[in-house]
């Protein structure tokens, strides 16, 4: 009688997948509080597995990096979807800004190989960039809307402003300033009131 292998072989993959997310949850996690680029045996000693199972599911560092990165970028894009159903756009915009200052912190301790990898072209630095415009526009529309966020203001000026607040605040030294100047940034993002009526 033969054996029926589907179930053994669902469960591997199941086993393969949790892995996986494991070592990309411990790779983010290790990117973002290292100064420089942490080992690959740094990472796998994080997520609490051997180094060849890392390399098993990741075999070059650059690919470890390549699936963080999109990982993230994912994260960002489906986040403004996610934050939306819950959350005033307002709200939810200023929610999403400290996710993209989380995937800054990210892309800190990866950056070398992140650089090189665009260099190559071997990740679509233009295409990430039209993802995030995309994502915050998703924001943006439904904040113009309900008259939460100001008509005025386009997905292009929200990314600029936020690579001048990480350029001058993106060290976690500087989480504080940063999240003080994430918050004058809403301000300026809300509607103005409107004048009062002049007096007769």
């Amino acid at each position: 009688m033969a054996l029926d292998r589907k179930p053994a072989a669902r469960q591997l993959r199941a086993d393969a997948a949790r892995n996986r997310e494991t070592l990309l949850a411990a790779a983010t996690r290790a990117f973002a509080s290292s100064e420089t680029e942490p080992s690959m045996r740094a990472i796998a000693r994080a997520a609490d597995v051997g180094v060849a199972t890392l390399y098993r599911h990741f075999p070059t560092r650059e690919s470890l990096v390549d699936a963080v990165y999109r990982d993230q970028v994912k994260r960002l894009t489906s986040g403004a979807r996610e934050l939306l159903e819950t959350h005033p756009p307002a709200e939810a915009l200023r929610l999403w800004m400290d996710l993209f200052a989380d995937w800054l912190a990210t892309k800190h301790g990866m950056l070398d190989t992140l650089l090189a990898m665009i260099d190559s072209n071997l990740i679509a630095h233009a295409q990430t960039r039209d993802e995030l415009l995309a994502a915050i526009t998703t924001i943006l529309n439904a904040g113009c809307a309900t008259g939460d966020i100001r008509a005025d203001v386009t997905a292009e000026d929200i990314a600029a402003s936020l690579t001048g607040i990480f350029t001058v605040a993106g060290k976690p030294e500087h989480r504080a300033q940063a999240q003080r100047l994430l918050d004058l940034l809403m301000d300026g993002l809300r509607p103005r009131p409107s004048p009062p009526p002049a007096a007769t």
